[in-house]
């Protein structure tokens, strides 16, 4: 049987003309549009121009940079190639970037000259990388260390014709690290995935093949907002770049390219819906119907908040993680209706709520959430640490507590490991911090255990309040006490002027945590 042709080759021979990338100016960012066709052509010369530099297929990639034109193509031209695309934040230190390059394998490294130099840093410590690659994506030239090949020299004199026979069934091999959120960053491998999971997906968000307009919200190396992009591509739609999420850049696109689709997480969204009122009237929503928020738990608040500023009908929710892929969906009309909950599973994905003795929880009752699903990871690279399993590893966990209820709806607590356990009560942050969204003035907030000798731990809140408010913690207090049980009230409380997430909307709580618990960091 002859190999299928690649996607993108099938939408430059279809539609050469279709828009495929467009990037906005804002950060800096260098304004340009891009078809299909001139994108199919970058792309083959840089699969090729890879290949010379000592590539060989199976090798990983890592790229490196704020969203751009390139690091789109990197991503195609590694599947052209043959090769695994390995995502690096750009939010890490030089140390924290040598060590993914070196725990990934990596061969080769794509960069964004903004991020270069780190790298060239620790260049004796990544020593089996063959070669570095670097680009400028803004409007400012900014030279690259030594050590790097310019991105117009690897292009140089490379064939424009495709790399090789790619078999589109494979849809390009790639591998994430974690979020580091607990620890030091683990790779998720991952070189399948499903095809009917995936188009049961696209039907359950309402996708309209070959009408979607896609704008990235947030950094393309995390899971979320890099697979949409992806999606969208598959799909032949136009992608909508910001290399950095401005809520106000974030409107004025979304009105301009009348975009229809997203993926954010819900501290993007907080910060467009706390905009002032005279910009949000600007604002010019109509065109979206597939707005998708995950990464972390969407307060009940937060969607009231959207839907009254943005708009009604096109809120979805997901549920899943960087290892297991999407596991549910909460639709638009489900969003007031369900409050807590994350929805139900699709395309034939099941999951298991587990009591501790390995028994299988009643509707309602708490337990750790086991998943079986056709978009789960191959496995963690280099460590013998992998997920947690349950009947001879059909089921697998992330460490999640959750419940369902008799409708089938998952509703998620927290993660198992940040659960505080006060003078013998399970209290869980999640629950917590999605009442204190309730409170006007706050912007964002992280609860967790810290020690105390005379409960074990006892509930910690660290606030942020909106931009030019003064919190009032008193206040704040009062609004937790009238709305939670008395034990899940935090005890001591704390304003700080901004709470440290990655680029994902992930709450780095193991900072906070590690102040309080100097001799045994989380």
């Amino acid at each position: 049987m002859a190999a299928m042709p690649d996607v993108l080759k099938l939408h430059a021979d279809g539609s050469p003309d279709r828009l495929a990338v467009i990037v906005d100016a804002s950060h800096g960012a260098q304004f340009s549009t891009t078809t299909y066709a001139e994108l199919n052509r970058i792309v083959n010369r840089l699969a090729h121009g890879l290949l010379a530099l000592g590539a060989e297929a199976g090798d990983r990639i890592v790229w490196c940079g704020p969203n751009s034109l390139e690091t789109i193509a990197v991503i195609h031209a590694a599947r052209k190639a043959g090769l695994v695309a390995v995502p690096l934040s750009y939010r890490f230190t030089a140390e924290e970037m040598a060590y993914v390059i070196d725990n990934s394998d990596a061969t080769l490294v794509v960069a964004d000259a903004d991020y270069a130099p780190l790298i060239a840093s620790v260049r004796a410590e990544i020593p089996k990388v063959k070669a570095l690659v670097g680009f400028c994506a803004t409007v400012e030239a900014k030279p690259l260390p030594d050590g790097f090949v310019d991105w117009a020299t690897c292009l140089d004199g490379q064939s424009e014709d495709e790399p090789g026979a790619v078999d589109a069934s494979a849809v390009g091999a790639q591998m994430l690290y974690t979020s580091g959120t607990t620890g030091k960053p683990k790779g998720a491998l991952r070189t399948t995935t499903n095809a009917p999971v995936v188009f049961a997906l696209l039907g359950e968000l309402g996708f309209q093949m070959g009408n979607e307009v896609h704008i990235t919200t947030g950094p393309m190396y995390h899971s979320g907002p890099l697979a949409f992009v992806s999606l969208n591509h598959s799909a032949g739609s136009p992608i909508v770049v910001l290399r950095r999420f401005d809520p106000e850049a974030w409107l004025t696109a979304v009105k301009q390219h009348h975009v229809t689709n997203t993926f954010s997480a819900p501290t993007q969204l907080k910060r467009i819906v706390s905009l002032p009122d005279d910009v949000l009237a600007t604002a010019d929503c109509s065109s979206m119907r597939c707005l998708i928020a995950n990464a972390a738990p969407v307060p009940y608040a937060l969607k009231q908040e959207v839907i009254a500023k943005l708009g009604d009908g096109f809120l979805f929710e997901v549920y899943g993680s960087t290892e297991m892929g999407i596991i549910t969906v909460l639709r638009p009309e489900d969003q007031l209706r369900k409050p807590g909950s994350c929805g139900k599973p699709y395309g034939g994905i099941e999951f298991r709520i587990v009591r501790d003795d390995g028994t299988e929880a009643e509707t309602g009752e708490q337990g750790e959430l086991f998943m079986s699903t056709g978009l789960a990871m191959d496995g963690y690279h280099r460590t013998e640490e992998q997920l947690s399993e349950h009947e001879d590893g059909k089921w697998k966990s992330v460490g999640d507590i959750a419940y369902a209820d008799d409708e089938g709806y998952l509703y998620i607590c927290d993660r198992k490991k940040d659960m505080i356990i006060s003078g013998g009560v399970n209290i869980y942050p999640a629950e917590i911090e999605a009442v204190l969204h309730g409170y006007p003035d706050l912007l964002d907030v992280a609860v967790f255990g810290i020690p105390d000798d005379e409960w074990g731990e006892s509930v910690y809140c660290i606030a942020q309040a909106k931009s030019g408010v003064t919190l009032d913690l008193d206040a704040l207090r009062d609004f937790a006490t009238e709305n939670m049980a008395k034990y899940k009230v935090p005890r001591g409380w704390e304003v700080r002027d901004e709470l440290p997430r990655t680029d994902a909307g992930k709450l780095l709580k193991r900072i906070l945590r590690d102040e309080f618990w100097p001799d045994r960091a989380v």
